[in-house]
C-alpha cells in the first residue's frame, strides 16, 4: 500500500507553498506527527499557516469497534491560519501535534463541529484553550487516494475562547460561526476578544 505521507506533504506544498519551518513530536505509542509553517511573507499581520502532517498516516476508527480497521475510516491532517504579529504563535507546534494525535492516542474521530481542547493556551499568552473543527475544502482540497482507502481531508481549525467554547457546547457549532459572523469577527487575529455571547 502506498505511503500516504509523502502525497499529503505534496498537496500542502502545492496549495501552501514550501514551509519555511517544521517541527516533529512522537507521543508514546504512537506515529511520529510532525507541524509545518506555512509563512507567505514576514509582514507583520500576514497569515501564517501551520499544518499537521502524520495524522492521516492511519484511518481513524470508531472508538466502540472492538478491532481497529488498517484501512477503511476518515482520515484527517489538521490547519490553524493566524497573523503573524507580537503573539508567539510558534508555540502552537507542541498542542496542534498533541490534537493530531488523539485518534491514535484517545480512538476519537475528529470531524467538522467537533470541539478540541488543549488543556491551556494554544500559545503563552493565548485567550484560546480549544479549537472549533471547520468544514474542509476551502484552503487545501481533499486529496483523493486509491480504493479502498478514504480521502485525507485538511481540517481548518478556528480557536475558541473558554467562554465561546462552553457557549458552543450549549448552542451547536453552527449557532457559534454564525455568531462569529454576524460580529465580523476576525477568527485568524491572534489575540482577539471573545465574541458577545448574550
Amino acid at each position: 500500500m502506498a505511503d500516504v505521507l509523502p502525497l499529503v506533504e505534496a498537496r500542502l506544498r502545492t496549495a501552501l507553498g514550501e514551509p519555511d519551518a517544521r517541527a516533529a513530536v512522537t507521543f508514546l505509542g504512537t506515529d511520529r506527527i510532525e507541524v509545518l509553517r506555512f509563512q507567505g511573507d514576514s509582514r507583520e499581520g500576514a497569515v501564517v499557516r501551520y499544518a499537521t502532517l502524520g495524522m492521516s498516516a492511519q484511518p481513524m476508527s470508531d472508538p466502540t469497534a472492538m478491532i481497529a480497521d488498517p484501512v477503511a475510516g476518515p482520515r484527517a491532517e489538521l490547519v490553524l491560519s493566524v497573523r503573524s504579529g507580537p503573539a508567539d504563535t510558534d508555540k502552537v507546534l507542541r498542542p496542534l501535534a498533541v490534537l493530531a494525535a488523539s485518534p491514535q492516542v484517545e480512538g476519537l474521530i475528529v470531524a467538522p463541529g467537533a470541539s478540541l481542547d488543549v488543556g491551556g493556551p494554544l500559545w503563552p499568552g493565548a485567550p484560546f484553550t480549544s479549537v472549533l473543527v471547520a468544514e474542509p475544502g476551502g484552503l487545501v482540497e481533499d486529496l483523493e487516494l486509491d480504493a479502498p482507502l478514504d480521502p485525507v481531508r485538511f481540517l481548518p481549525l478556528l480557536p475558541m475562547t473558554p467562554n465561546e467554547a462552553a457557549w458552543k457546547r450549549v448552542h451547536g457549532a453552527q449557532a457559534l460561526q454564525e455568531r462569529w459572523l454576524t460580529h465580523g469577527t476576525d477568527l485568524r487575529d491572534p489575540s482577539r476578544k471573545s465574541v458577545p455571547l448574550d
